[in-house]
């Protein structure tokens, strides 16, 4: 591997005991993903499984009536390519380059094989499974029952915890094709939380201003989803944005020191 960047900028690298990660190092290519670039086709095998460290990626199913819908956002905090570790060759659903940045990424045999060796990145990517279970489950209840405008701020939000800063690359039509809706009734929705003084957008930029003033309109999707992540993964989880309410202890099942003996976790692999 040679690049600046540093493969701990990928929450679930850092997880990993430093020994793992240095032997793991050589077999480990650093990448730059632009805007829109397609990492997975519906139905075609995975030929990279990829580790964002800036980039964000939004895995998307497609209907034969042509319409799409996001069923999971991946950043810093996540993989790429978890159906590989299965034994798919591939998977209905697509995976888009949503806001361009940074990747490690490795072949896809590599992970297999680390799999199958059942150390602690085994442990590690079983329980990152059962978060996405979570979030991909959370997110088809939500677009079920929760108003647009509620399902607009938990996407900011997630979209928040994934990148640095406030500010994020997201068009009016982008952020439509996530959440399954039409273009127009996402524009009502984000004036009027540029009028309540929460956002403010330019052509495909979004800055939040006011994290406090998503938090309050927002459902409860969002922290579900959160604490999951948080209970499953500790500290290797997307740092949460100010939520104290809804904010609970985090439980780290990857201890960097001697592991406690424990039996090995059990997940449901969609």
């Amino acid at each position: 591997m040679t690049s600046d960047r540093d493969p701990r900028e990928n929450l679930l690298l850092a997880a990993l005991p430093p020994a793992e990660l240095q032997r793991l190092a050589p077999l480990i290519e650093s990448v730059e993903l632009p805007a829109g670039e397609l990492l997975r086709l519906s139905g075609n095998t995975m030929r990279h499984v990829y580790f964002p460290t800036t980039a964000v990626v939004s895995l998307q199913q497609n209907l034969e009536c042509g319409s799409t819908a996001e069923i999971a956002v991946i950043g810093n905090e996540g993989v790429v390519g978890l159906s590989a570790l299965a034994g798919a060759e591939s998977t209905p659903s697509c995976a888009v380059v949503q806001c361009a940045g940074h990747a490690f990424r490795f072949d896809t045999q590599v992970i297999k094989d680390e799999f199958q060796r059942s150390g602690p990145a085994t442990r590690l990517l079983l329980l990152y499974t059962q978060a996405v279970i979570t979030l991909t489950a959370q997110t088809a209840v939500c677009n079920r029952f929760h108003s647009l405008q509620q399902r607009l701020c938990r996407r900011l939000l997630q979209g928040l915890d994934r990148t640095q800063g406030d500010e994020l690359t997201l068009t009016h039509e982008c952020i439509a094709t996530a959440l399954g809706v039409r273009r127009e009734g996402v524009t009502t929705a984000a004036r009027d939380l540029r009028e309540a003084g929460v956002i403010r957008y330019t052509r495909g930029r979004i800055t939040v201003l006011d994290r406090t003033g998503l938090h309050g309109r927002t459902c409860e999707c969002y922290g579900v989803v959160k604490n999951e992540y948080e209970r499953l993964l500790g500290p290797t989880a997307p740092a949460m944005s100010t939520c104290p309410s809804r904010m609970r202890p985090a439980v780290n099942l990857l201890p960097r020191k001697a592991p406690r003996p424990a039996s090995a976790p059990h997940a449901v692999v969609a």
